[in-house]
């Protein structure tokens, strides 16, 4: 990996608030999910500042030479200079980045639709444990008064002498 991607995922690790996604988990299973995502993605992120990030020791030739010898350490040490190691080439990264940015920018947008049902759900859901709290003192007027599509039914099948069988 070069520098600069080891940069740009060292950035983005900053930017993942695990904190604010394990709040939003509500089961059991998906908090486990979510854990074992969370030591993965840590694992890989210590491999790459350090494996990656590295730069090798440079090699006492000198020590070699008193140890080994002059004439076979001089060899390895031509040797090894000729050697070029080609720099790495990104050519992955600018193919699948807009298509990337197109997925975060559709995630942001599923992301805001979920909440916005999440809101309507929580209000239905308190609307519901509210009136099953009424409900042993309701009446049959408060009640039709909340639900008018169910007097109107029961009206019409009263007026059309329609009781059920």
């Amino acid at each position: 990996m070069n520098g600069r991607g080891v940069k740009k995922a060292v950035e983005a690790a900053k930017t993942i608030d695990w904190e604010g996604m394990a709040r939003m988990i509500v089961s059991d299973e998906a908090r486990r999910e979510f854990n074992s995502l969370r030591s993965t993605f840590q694992e890989v992120d210590n491999t790459i500042r350090t494996k990656f990030c590295l730069e090798p020791e440079p090699i006492d030739w000198d020590r070699y030479r008193k140890s080994i010898g002059s004439r076979l350490v001089d060899m390895y040490k031509e040797a090894y200079e000729k050697v070029e190691i080609p720099k790495y080439v990104d050519t992955v990264t600018p193919e699948y980045q807009p298509k990337f940015d197109a997925l975060l920018v559709e995630l942001k947008k599923v992301e805001q639709n979920s909440l916005k049902e999440t809101e309507r759900l929580e209000k239905e859901i308190a609307s519901f444990k509210e009136e099953k709290e009424k409900l042993s003192t309701m009446t049959a007027d408060e009640y039709f008064a909340r639900h008018p599509d169910l007097k109107k039914k029961f009206d019409d099948e009263i007026r059309n002498d329609y009781w059920g069988y």
